[in-house]
Order: C-alpha cells, then structure tokens, then sequence
C-alpha cells in the first residue's frame, strides 16, 4: 500500500482551478475542439445540402483515420525544430502555431470552394485541416504535461474537456446557424477566424521549461552507443542517426526501463480502462430510436445533460483528485463507468420512459466526464518529461483503439442478444480494468500522491 500523505484542504484543491496553466487549457481546448466536426458531420452537411451525393460524402470519414494514426508523426513534433518557429516560440508553441496555420488555412481553402465539382478539392483543404488538428493535439498534449506538476494535470485536463466542448458547440451548432442565416464559406470563413483564439493563447502563454534536444540526446545510452559505433561514418548519417534513435527507440525503451515488467500490465490497463464504454457507444443511440425516441429529443436532451454532465464530471474528476490522488480516483472512475451501463439495461427494459433517458444520460455523461479527466490525469504522470509528446500520443491511441474495434460487433450482439443483454455484457467488459485499477493504486511507483497545502 501506498504510505499515506495529508490531504489538501478543499479551498486548495478548488484554487487549483485559477492557476494560470489550467485556464490556459481552456482556450487550447477549445483550439483543439474546433477542427472536430468542421470535416465531419458539419462538412457533411454542407455537402449534402449543396446536394453532393450520399455514397461521395460517405467516403469522407476516412479523413477521421488521421487522429487514430498520429503517434507516426509524434517523434517528429516532439523533436524536430522547425526552422524560425522554434527558435523564435519553443518547440511546442512553435509547432501549435504551425498547426493552426494549417487548420486556418485548410478553413479558407474550403470556403472559397463550390463543392460540387470539386470534391478533390474538398477532400485536400479537409486533409489538411484534419493533419493540422491532430498535430495541433499532440503538441497541445505535450505542452499541458511540461507545464505543471502531476498533481494539476487532473485540473488541467477538466479544463481542456470544457474548452472542448465549447470548440465541438462552435463548429457543430454556430456553424450551422451562420451557414442557416448567411451562406456556407462565411460559416467556415467564420471558424477559420475563431482559430485566432489557440493562435493568442500560444502567444501570450510562456514555453514549458524543457532540457535541449543535443543534452538529451549525449545522455541517452543508446545514442552515445551508435555514436560510438558510427565513427569515421559521415556527418549527416551520424547526426540522423542519433536523432532518430532519440525520437523513436528511446520513446519506448525509457518508458520499459523506468517501469520494468509492470510496464506491459500497465500498457494492458491503458487499453481496458474505457473498453467499457467505448465498446457499447455505437449501440447508444440506436437504441434510443428503436425505443421510440424522436431525433429531437435525443439531441435535446443529449445537448441539454449529457454535455452539462460531462463537464461537471470533468470538474469534479479535477477536483477530487487535487484532494485524495489519482490512485483512489482510478478506481472509483472504472467502477462508475461499469456500472453506468446497467442503466442502459434498465432503460431497454423500460422502453420510451423519458425520465430514465434522462437519468441514463446524465449518468453516463457524468461517468464518462469524470473518468476521463482522471485518465488523462494518469496518462500525463506515466510520461517522461524527455518524450511527453511521443508516449503521450501513443498511450492515447491504445487507450481508444481496443473499445473502439469491439464497437464494431456491437450490432451483432444486439440482433442475436438484445440491446439489454449487451450492456450487461459491455458493463461486465469493465471487470478487468477495476482489478487493474485497484492493482495500480496499491504501487507507490505508477501513481503520485497529493501533496498538502
């Protein structure tokens, strides 16, 4: 068991929220948020209205694929100086200011476009808003890591979860009200303009104190080893070489040697803790239709609860952990988002009760809120400060990838099982990540404890 350290008072674990790196998050949150729907369903709209046909537009969610694959072009963020950018801004802020360059620009791009026509076109000015988005989240990440202590990144990722959503609200709701009162390209002429606002935070907020590229990679074994045995090879295959080992090999080999054989049970954690409720999110609102429930009650009441509850759970997530840890609070998260589920199980066998949607809802959202804030909080404390950018990329993609591949044979358990039958079975899929999480709160190593004040 961890040996237990005095708590912080509530009045210091609600003052962490006026810190300035955690309101910092809430505009780069909402820097990050805003891309998200502007190539999905708000694009999606666009195209359809200006009558492209449904089996063309279908084939622009592959342009979604980029977020699952940015840990290929983590090491390059995390380590390749950009010319002028960098030295003139940082590594991490020079790289989320050209990210927003790319979304802006991929924003402009589209809204001087017809798009029938010119779905080719479409499709590269979407491209590129999408790579500068999921570029833009992993310096972001980065930049939230380095630039406080473990025991704020709770705080800081509830913030960054609001500002999301204030992003997601941006681009799917106002955008559309533009487009409904005045036309498409000033609806996206307008969210190209918002993106000004990641653009002042990065300027106005200091770059996060982070050892230079060169010391780092003289102190790395495994560099120092090829440099040893690249003497007499050239210059530039010396100088590539070491660069990549220090982007690529040591990502991986610090995070084995600093954790040894717990770090493959702790990797398996990461990918259980939210198969839970990822593996049942597709079937969510099809229940809601096969109940009876009209398209707009749901996006009331989905708009209305589920997006109050999951920022009040991603507040409260940030504040419970300022008090008690991230060890307790894993816990606690993964039975929360277990149980949740069964909710679902008792509205299928309710049918269209309106009040138990609205209990469903406002459960799973607060769950889900709550846990995810906690996650991310862990997820940061695992990251060496030398390569926050890389293993951070990489923890997020394992964390989603598993829950969203069994997603996809949701439909098949509820054709043969029923809808109640597979949230039992998604709710009982959380099992392994409490016995981890209980696991991981018994190791002093893998979670930092509160610190009082």
């Amino acid at each position: 068991m961890p040996t237990p350290t005095p708590q912080r008072s509530w009045r210091a674990a609600l003052a962490i929220y006026w810190q300035a790196p955690v309101l910092t998050m809430l505009f780069l949150g909402f820097s990050a948020g805003l891309p998200f729907l502007l190539v999905f369903s708000t694009l999606s709209a666009w195209l359809r209205s200006d009558g492209v046909e449904v089996a063309a537009i279908g084939f622009f969610a592959w342009i979604g694929m980029l977020y699952s694959i940015k840990f290929f072009w983590a090491p390059v963020v995390d380590r390749l100086a950009l010319p002028v950018l960098t030295r003139a801004f940082g590594q991490r802020r020079g790289w989320m200011l050209l990210a927003q360059a790319m979304i802006a620009g991929g924003l402009i791009g589209l809204a001087g476009l017809d798009p029938v026509g010119n779905l080719e076109w479409v499709a590269a000015f979407a491209l590129l808003v999408a790579f500068g988005s999921a570029t833009q989240d992993i310096a972001i990440d980065a930049f939230r890591i380095e630039s406080a202590d473990d025991n704020v990144q709770a705080a800081m990722a509830s913030t960054y979860i609001i500002g999301y959503r204030g992003g997601l609200m941006a681009a799917g709701a106002g955008a559309l009200f533009v487009a409904s009162a005045i036309s498409w390209d000033v609806a996206y002429l307008t969210m190209a303009a918002l993106v000004g606002i990641g653009v002042i935070t990065v300027l106005l907020r200091p770059e996060p104190p982070r050892t230079n590229l060169s010391i780092q990679l003289i102190h790395e074994p495994k560099v120092r080893t090829f440099l040893r045995a690249s003497r007499g090879k050239t210059k530039i295959f010396r100088r590539l070489g070491a660069w990549s080992i220090g982007a690529i090999v040591c990502p991986f080999t610090d995070f084995f040697n600093r954790y040894g054989v717990k770090a493959l049970w702790v990797l398996v954690f990461i990918a259980v803790f939210r198969i839970s409720d990822l593996a049942m999110a597709s079937m969510a609102n099809p229940l809601y239709i096969d109940l009876g429930f009209s398209l707009g009650t749901i996006a009331s009441i989905t708009n209305i609860f589920g997006i109050a509850m999951s920022i009040g759970g991603g507040i409260l997530g940030g504040l419970l952990v300022a008090r008690y840890g991230i060890g307790p609070l894993l816990i606690f998260g993964s039975v929360i988002v277990m149980l949740t589920n069964l909710l679902f199980v008792m509205l299928a066998m309710m049918g269209d009760q309106l009040p138990m949607l609205v209990v469903t809802i406002i459960g799973d959202n607060l769950a889900n809120g709550l846990a995810s804030a906690v996650f991310i909080a862990f997820l940061s404390s695992l990251t060496s400060r030398a390569y926050t950018a890389t293993q951070y990329a990489l923890f997020s993609s394992l964390m989603t990838l598993p829950g969203k591949f069994l997603s996809g044979f949701g439909g098949l358990v509820v054709t043969s099982q029923g809808y109640a039958s597979f949230f039992v079975v998604a709710a009982l899929l959380g099992l392994p990540a409490v016995a981890l999480a209980i696991w991981v709160n018994r190791d002093a190593q893998l979670v930092p404890t509160p610190q009082p004040r």
